[in-house]
C-alpha cells in the first residue's frame, strides 16, 4: 500500500473478521481494560522474569516480548491446551508482525563485530536476528504455525496496517485465523534512534472470521469494520467511512501527528503515546485492544484508531465496530 494510495476493507460482502483474543506483554499495564486509563503504572509484565527461561535464549529482546504477548493472546482466544500446544488449524494460520526497531540493536551489533572482527566474527546463533522477518518467524516456530507469515515496518501507520493486512488474508481465505503483533524494544539503540527514552512494549491479538468463531464458542471482542491508509489523516477517515457527521465513541488518536484540528466528533479522546511513551510499530495494534476493551465495556457507539498525520508521510485509520 503506497503513501498516495488508499485502501479500504467496506465490502459488504466480505467476511466479517472479529477480535478473539488479546494479550500484553507490557510493564505497568495488567489488562488490556486498563489502555482506557487511567493508566496504573504498576504490575502487568515483569520485564524481569518473563523475558528469561530456557525457551527464550537465543532471541532478542522484541521477539521474547512477542512471544510473550503471542502465548496469552492465543490462550485468551481458546487455541492452546493446558500445555500451551496450539490447538487450531496450523496449517492456515497466519503471523503478522509490525515492527519498525525491533531488531535494530540486532542488526547494529552485528554490523559492529564486522568492522572489529570481520565476518568469521559473526555468531552463528546471533546471525538469524538480523533478519527483519525474525520475530514473525519465531512465533510461528513456537506454534508451528504454517500460514502466511510476514511483516510489515512502514512507520507510524504500522500497527493499523498490519491488522488490515491480516484481516485481508483471512478475507481472501488465504488464511483461516491470524496472530497480529505489535512489538518494539527498549534499548539503547532503540532509544537514540527516536531521540527519546524508547518503550518496551508488546501486544497481540487473534483475529477469526466471525462465524469459524461463533462455531467453536469464541467470545468476538470485536468487528473490524473499516480500514484506508492515505496520504493524510482528511482523505483516510473518509476512505474508511468515517464522516465528520458521523460521531464515534471513542477516538484512539495519534495527538501530535494528528494536529491540532479536531476532524470529527468523538465521545472520548485516548492518546496512548502520550501515557505509554512511544510505541512506533507496537501503536496500532495496542489500539485495537483498547478498542475491544471500549467495546466489551458499557460505553456506547463505535471506535476509530487512526496514526500518522501532518509530520508524516502516511495516515492510516481503523474503524472498529461490537
Amino acid at each position: 500500500m503506497s503513501t498516495t494510495s488508499t485502501a479500504h476493507t467496506r465490502n459488504p460482502n466480505a467476511r466479517e473478521v472479529v477480535v478473539t483474543g488479546i494479550g500484553l506483554a507490557l510493564p505497568g499495564v495488567a489488562t488490556y481494560g486498563d489502555l482506557l486509563g487511567p493508566l496504573p503504572g504498576v504490575g502487568g509484565f515483569d520485564l524481569a522474569t518473563g523475558l528469561s527461561g530456557r525457551e527464550m535464549r537465543h532471541k532478542d529482546r522484541a521477539s521474547r516480548l512477542a512471544l510473550r504477548a503471542a502465548e496469552s493472546a492465543l490462550h485468551d482466544a481458546g487455541l492452546t491446551d493446558a500445555h500451551a500446544t496450539f490447538t487450531g488449524a496450523a496449517d492456515s494460520t497466519a503471523v503478522v508482525v509490525s515492527t519498525n526497531l525491533g531488531n535494530a540493536d540486532s542488526v547494529c551489533e552485528a554490523i559492529d563485530t564486522i568492522t572489529r572482527a570481520g565476518v568469521r566474527g559473526l555468531s552463528p546463533l546471533g546471525l538469524p536476528q538480523t533478519s527483519s522477518n525474525v520475530i514473525a518467524g519465531w512465533v510461528a516456530i513456537r506454534y508451528r504455525l504454517r500460514g502466511p507469515n510476514l511483516t510489515v515496518c512502514n512507520g507510524v501507520t504500522s500497527g493499523l496496517d498490519a491488522l488490515a493486512w491480516a484481516r485481508s488474508l483471512i478475507v481472501a481465505r488465504r488464511a483461516e485465523a491470524a496472530v497480529v503483533v505489535g512489538v518494539e524494544p527498549a534499548n539503547d539503540v532503540v532509544t537514540k534512534m527516536l531521540g527519546e527514552q524508547s518503550t518496551d512494549a508488546a501486544v497481540a491479538v487473534v483475529l477469526e472470521p466471525a462465524d469459524a468463531a461463533a462455531s467453536r464458542g469464541a467470545r468476538p471482542r470485536a468487528t473490524i469494520t473499516g480500514y484506508a491508509r492515505a496520504r493524510n489523516l482528511a482523505a483516510a477517515l473518509a476512505s474508511a467511512g468515517v464522516t465528520e457527521e458521523k460521531s464515534v465513541g471513542l477516538w484512539l488518536v495519534d495527538e501530535a501527528g494528528a494536529g491540532p484540528g479536531h476532524l470529527l466528533v468523538a465521545t472520548r479522546r485516548i492518546d496512548l503515546e502520550a501515557q505509554l511513551g512511544p510505541l512506533s510499530g507496537a501503536l496500532g495494534v495496542l489500539q485495537c485492544a483498547a478498542a475491544a476493551a471500549h467495546l466489551e465495556s458499557d460505553a456506547t457507539g463505535n471506535v476509530l484508531a487512526t496514526a500518522g498525520g501532518p509530520r508524516h508521510d502516511a495516515a492510516s485509520a481503523l474503524l472498529l465496530t461490537p
